[in-house]
């Protein structure tokens, strides 16, 4: 059965969305909210940077309305932000997989690599020890005649 990385789980989730409403919230009595950052957010919740951008990207828009930047894909953001596609994360996890596939088949080249690195240093090994010169065979097809 396939393991769920850390940083997809439902806590992690929870975890992002607790720490974005830390972040929201004013900081040292204060008027004005603590820095929204992508890196403070993925501090205080224990969660990679590139996770946040694969496995959650809700948790990324909310952040960058808090930021008072528009989602990707309004059409209020400024000329030159691409539209996010409606089938994102159908994309996003065919790529997961994708990558997982790729991870499978270098982690099986790789073992097969070593098996016949293993073989070839065996034969080798077994010619040094029979110290055989290679047999002749004769041109004319008489075993007789040399």
């Amino acid at each position: 059965m396939p393991t769920i990385h850390p940083d997809r789980r439902p806590a992690a989730a929870a975890r992002l969305a607790r720490a974005l409403e830390v972040l929201g919230q004013p900081h040292d009595g204060n008027s004005c909210a603590q820095a929204a950052t992508l890196s403070e957010l993925c501090r205080l919740a224990s969660v990679s940077r590139n996770s946040v951008y694969r496995y959650h990207p809700t948790i990324l828009a909310a952040l960058r309305v808090q930021q008072g930047r528009p989602p990707a894909g309004d059409p209020a953001a400024p000329p030159g932000t691409q539209a996010v596609p409606a089938d994102y994360p159908l994309l996003q996890e065919q790529l997961s997989k994708l990558v997982a596939l790729v991870d499978h088949y270098y982690a099986a080249y790789r073992e097969a690599r070593v098996v016949i690195e293993r073989r070839e240093r065996e034969l080798a090994e077994l010619k040094r020890k029979l110290r055989s010169a290679p047999a002749r065979i004769p041109r004319n097809g008489h075993a007789g005649h040399l």
